[in-house]
């Protein structure tokens, strides 16, 4: 893992940049704000002052300023970019997966920062637009648990079923694709009716 980090995109901020405007820009930036893409609307802000944020562009089409970062999971984060890429391969590359404490430990973040980090990498890789499950012939399985934060210090604390938040999960057996859906509290037969014959 240590040799793979000595790539420039984990060390350096302004590779970590160029590397995340090479994947979402392929073809030269895009506005976030009007989505204009003709190159002389755009134009890269330089400059020394300090309100110059590295890969600023501006856009004379909607008269906006942004960079690669706007409208992304990066945006607003006050994690650089390099720790970004970090937990991005590490959440990718782990054959059994990776805990939020591993990326804490490996990366040099806090746990809290880590537990974030991973959710909203989780949260960029979600289809916005699925396919119905089961297409390919193959059976789709359901279960369904229950979660409680079990500390008594919990704020809120309260034994008991119906004060668990429910998980059900659907299971593609042919492809292994797995969707998962969290249900404020015990989950009822309409919802999961719901869940079967329109979000399957």
């Amino acid at each position: 893992m240590t040799a793979t980090f000595q790539d420039p995109m984990f060390q350096d901020e302004d590779r970590a940049r160029e590397a995340l405007e090479a994947v979402r820009w392929p073809d030269g930036p895009i506005c976030p704000h009007c989505g204009s893409s003709d190159p002389d609307k755009l134009a890269k802000v330089e400059g020394t002052k300090k309100s110059h944020r590295p890969g600023l562009y501006y856009c004379n089409d909607c008269k906006g300023q942004f960079t690669v970062t706007v409208g992304t999971v990066f945006e607003r984060s006050k994690v650089p970019l390099t720790k970004w890429w970090m937990a991005a391969h590490m959440m990718n590359s782990g054959k059994n997966g990776v805990s939020a404490h591993e990326i804490h430990r490996s990366i040099g973040v806090t746990y809290k920062t880590a537990w974030f980090m991973m959710h909203r990498l989780r949260e960029a890789m979600t289809d916005l637009k699925p396919g119905p499950m089961g297409t390919l012939g193959g059976a789709v399985q359901a279960d369904e648990t229950y979660h409680l934060n079990t500390s008594k210090r919990a704020k809120g604390y309260k034994k008991g079923l119906k004060n668990k938040a429910s998980i059900f999960a659907l299971v593609d057996e042919n492809t292994g694709t797995v969707r998962t859906f969290h249900i404020d509290k015990t989950a009822t037969a309409e919802r999961i009716q719901e869940i079967l014959f329109h979000e399957r």
